[in-house]
C-alpha cells in the first residue's frame, strides 16, 4: 500500500516531536522529521523513542511519519545505518527519505523508501529509473517546469507518488550537486553540515575584471511559494506537497502548514474525484499569512519558466513587511507613521547601504492618527506611534526621518502562535438504539470505519419525553476531549412514541467503550506502507558512467550502480583532500541571466545580437575566488573552485576504488 492515485498529501516538516504534532493538528497529512543520525540537518535530530511518540499521535488521524535518513554513508557507517532502520520499522515509521543507493542494498525491513531531492532527479530517465528500482515515492527536483513534471509523471508507473517542494527556503544548486561548502570548510552538504556559502555576499566580475555587482549576495534565492501553482502542478501529476523547514520554528510550521491546508481543501472541495490521504478537518483560531514568518520574498522558482528576479540579492534575511515611514527622530526614540497597529516587542527593519538593520521596539505607544494616500492614490489611515528602540540612537546607522520601515517579527501575532491553534476532528456519525436487554451504541467514522457497543440496563419510561431525548442527544455528542466529531445523532426507540430515561452515568460509559472501540478499529484499519519491490531482473541506469556528481561514497552503492549497468563510477566528492579545479556548485540560477548579460536575452534586440559573449566571470567574497561557466544547452551555471585539504568531521570511507576526475567538468561551449 502507497499514496493512492486519488490522493493529495500534504507533507509538512519537523525540528522536534512537538512541532510534529502541531504539524499534524494544523493539518498535515504526513510529516517528514530526522532521527538521531544520518538526516542531513545535524540539529534537528531526535531520538527513536520520541519518533515512535509521534508515530503513534499521527497515526490516529491517518497521518504519517517519514524520517529522513539523506546523508551519503562512510562503509563504515552502513552497519549502524542498517540497524537504525530496522529500530525506524519496530517505532511504525511509515517511510524512510534516502538518498544513499546503498540502502537498498541492505537487508532491510519492508519499509517504504522515498528518494530524496538530494537524488537530483530532474529527467524523465532518471525519474523511471528510480521508480523501477525500489522506491515507492521520488522527491522531483525544485527546477523543474511544469511540463517537466507532467512529462515525468506520464512515463512513470501511476502507483509511485510525485513529491515536490512548494514553500520555504531554496538551495540555489541542484540537490546534491552541491560542494561550495565542503570546498571552503570542510562541511559537507551531503553529510548533513552545510555551511550555507550561498548566503554570503559576493561581487562579480567579468573576464575584464569589470564590477557587474558589488558586495550583493548572489547567490541567494527568494524563498519557495507555489500557492498560486498548487491546480496545475495537482494536473501535472503530483500527490504530495512539501513544506521545507527541519530548522524551522513551530509558529512557522504552524502558520505555513495552516495555509497550505486551507488551498488544498479548496481544490478537494472543487474535485471530488480527489480526496485527502489523512482523516479529520482541522480549525484555526488564527487566519494563516505566509508573509509574517521567516521569508525572504517569495518566487515560484521555475514552475511557470525562467524569470529575472528570483534571487534574494539584497538580503539572505528576512525583511519583513513594509509597516511605515520614519516622521521624527529624537534622542531615544522616533516616530513612525504606520498602516498597523504595533506592539511591544516587534520586530523593525530598514536598509541602510544595502544591508538589512535590525532593532527591536522595547516600548510602544500610540500619539494619535493623520490621514494620507497609499501608492493607487486611495484614502488610508495611518497610525502615528512612538518607538523606543532596543538600542541607542546612536547605533542605528541610516535611519533618518522618511527612512522606510518594515516588521519582520509581529509580536502580538506570534503570541498567539504560541498558545492553541488549532483543534482536528474526524467526523463520527452515532446512532444510539433499543437492545432486547438494555441499549446500544454504533460509531461509524468518516472513513467507514464502525464500532458497535451495548449495554444491560433495565428500561424505564421517561417522565418527560421531549427533554429525555434532548438530554441523550446532549450527552451522546459530548466528544470534546477525543478526537472526533458528531456530525450526525440518530436515535431509535423500539416505540418511538415512548422515549425511555437513561442515567447519565450509563450514556457516558456507552460512548467512552464506544470511542475506545472505534479508536482500535481505526488503528487496526491503518495498515502499513510496504515498500515497492524492486524490477527483475534490474532495469539499466541511464548512463554507463558516473561522475563525482553522483555522490558515491560507499562499497555498497558501487555495487547497485554496477548491478544497474554502470561501468565507470566515480568516487564521491567528499572522498577526497588532495588539490583540484572542480564544479562545487551546478545550478539553474544563471547571473548573466539575472544582469540582463545572457545571450538568449540580446537574440533578436537590434544592436545588442552578438555582443554579449559566453566568457566566464568571478564571483569574489573576502579570499575567495570562483570561476562562473556557463553551458548554454541546458541552461546552467557551474561554480568552479579549488578544493582545500580539511580535517574532516568524521574518517573517510575503508575503501576509495577510483580516483576524483576533475576532466569531466570543463567549460561551455
Amino acid at each position: 500500500m502507497s499514496l493512492a492515485a486519488h490522493q493529495l498529501e500534504l507533507l509538512s516538516p519537523a525540528r522536534s516531536a512537538e512541532i510534529g504534532r502541531e504539524a499534524v493538528l494544523h493539518g498535515a497529512d504526513a510529516v517528514y522529521i530526522g532521527g538521531p543520525a544520518f538526516g542531513a540537518r545535524t540539529n534537528a535530530e531526535n531520538t527513536v523513542s520520541e519518533i515512535a511518540g509521534l508515530v503513534e499521535f499521527a497515526h490516529r488521524y491517518g497521518s504519517r511519519i517519514m524520517v529522513t535518513l539523506n546523508t551519503i554513508l562512510h562503509d563504515s557507517e552502513l552497519e549502524a545505518a542498517r540497524k537504525l532502520v530496522h529500530e525506524y520499522y519496530d517505532a511504525g515509521v511509515d517511510a524512510l527519505i534516502v538518498q544513499d543507493m546503498a540502502l537498498l542494498q541492505m537487508d532491510l525491513p519492508p519499509i517504504q523508501l522515498h528518494a530524496s531531492t538530494q537524488c537530483d532527479i530532474r529527467t524523465v530517465e532518471k525519474a523511471k529509473f528510480l521508480s523501477q528500482a525500489g522506491f515507492s515515492q521520488i522527491v522531483l527536483a525544485r527546477e523543474l517546469t511544469l511540463n517537466k513534471i507532467r512529462a515525468i509523471h506520464d512515463a512513470i508507473d501511476p502507483a509511485i507518488a510525485l513529491e515536490f517542494f512548494i514553500h520555504g527556503a531554496l538551495c540555489v544548486a541542484f540537490s546534491g550537486n552541491c560542494y561550495i561548502s565542503h570546498a571552503h570548510s570542510g562541511r559537507s552538504a551531503n553529510r548533513g553540515s552545510c555551511s550555507q556559502d550561498c548566503r554570503l555576499p559576493y561581487t562579480l566580475e567579468d573576464a575584464q575584471g569589470r564590477v557587474v555587482a558589488f558586495d550583493k549576495h548572489l547567490l541567494s534565492m527568494k524563498d519557495n511559494d507555489q500557492s498560486a501553482n498548487l491546480r496545475a502542478l495537482v494536473d501535472a501529476g503530483i500527490r504530495s506537497f512539501k513544506i521545507e523547514g527541519r530548522y524551522k520554528d513551530m509558529s512557522y510550521v504552524k502558520n505555513i502548514t495552516a495555509h497550505y491546508r486551507l488551498l488544498l481543501d479548496e481544490i478537494l472541495n472543487e474535485r471530488p474525484e480527489l480526496a485527502k490521504s489523512s482523516h479529520g478537518a482541522s480549525v484555526f483560531s488564527f487566519t494563516p499569512e505566509t508573509d509574517k514568518t521567516f521569508n525572504r520574498s517569495a518566487t515560484d522558482y521555475f514552475v511557470t519558466g525562467r524569470k529575472i528576479d528570483i534571487g534574494a540579492f539584497d538580503a539572505p534575511t528576512h525583511v519583513g513587511l513594509p509597516l511605515g515611514t520614519v516622521t521624527k527622530i529624537g534622542s531615544d526614540f522616533f516616530e513612525l507613521a504606520a498602516t498597523e497597529p504595533l506592539a511591544n516587542s516587534d520586530g523593525l527593519t530598514y536598509m541602510n547601504k544595502r544591508e538589512v538593520r535590525g532593532m527591536q521596539a522595547n516600548v510602544v505607544k500610540k500619539l494619535g492618527t493623520r490621514q494620507d494616500e497609499d501608492h493607487a492614490g486611495q484614502p488610508v489611515t495611518l497610525g502615528l506611534w512612538r518607538v523606543e528602540p532596543n538600542q541607542a540612537m546612536k547605533e542605528l546607522a541610516g535611519l533618518r526621518v522618511g527612512t522606510a520601515i518594515s516588521r519582520n517579527r509581529d509580536h502580538a501575532w506570534e503570541q498567539a502562535l504560541l498558545k492553541k491553534s488549532a483543534e482536528r476532528r474526524i467526523a463520527v456519525n452515532l446512532l444510539f438504539a433499543e437492545t432486547s436487554d438494555g441499549f446500544a451504541l454504533t460509531l461509524t467514522d468518516e472513513t467507514g470505519a464502525c464500532a458497535y457497543v451495548t449495554v444491560d440496563h433495565e428500561k424505564q419510561p421517561a417522565q418527560h419525553a421531549e427533554r429525555a431525548e434532548s438530554g441523550l442527544r446532549e450527552n451522546l455528542g459530548k466528544l470534546g476531549n477525543t478526537i472526533f466529531t458528531a456530525r450526525e445523532i440518530d436515535i431509535v426507540w423500539a416505540q418511538p412514541s415512548q422515549p425511555l430515561f437513561l442515567p447519565a452515568s450509563v450514556v457516558n460509559t456507552l460512548r467512552r467503550e464506544g470511542i475506545e472501540a472505534l479508536e482500535a478499529e481505526r488503528a487496526a484499519r491503518l495498515s502499513r506502507w510496504v515498500r515497492t519491490a524492486a524490477v527483475e531482473p534490474p532495469v539499466a541506469y541511464p548512463e554507463t558512467s558516473l561522475s563525482y556528481l553522483a555522490n558515491v561514497y560507499n562499497d555498497a552503492a558501487r555495487a547497485f550502480y554496477t548491478k544497474h549497468g554502470v561501468g565507470l563510477i566515480d568516487a564521491a566528492y567528499e572522498a577526497h583532500e588532495e588539490d583540484g579545479e572542480v564544479s562545487v556548485m551546478v545550478t539553474k540560477h544563471c547571473l548573466r541571466f539575472s544582469f540582463n548579460l545572457c545571450p538568449k536575452q540580446a537574440k533578436g534586440v537590434q544592436g545588442v545580437q552578438g555582443q554579449v559573449r559566453a566568457e566566464p566571470m568571478t564571483l569574489i567574497n573576502g579570499n575567495e575566488r570562483m570561476t562562473l561557466r556557463f553551458d548554454c544547452k541546458p541552461c546552467e551555471m557551474h561554480v568552479v573552485s579549488k578544493m582545500k585539504k580539511h580535517i574532516f568531521n568524521s574518517p573517510p570511507p575503508s575503501t576509495v576504488e577510483s580516483p576524483l576526475t576533475f576532466h569531466r567538468v570543463r567549460p561551455a561551449h
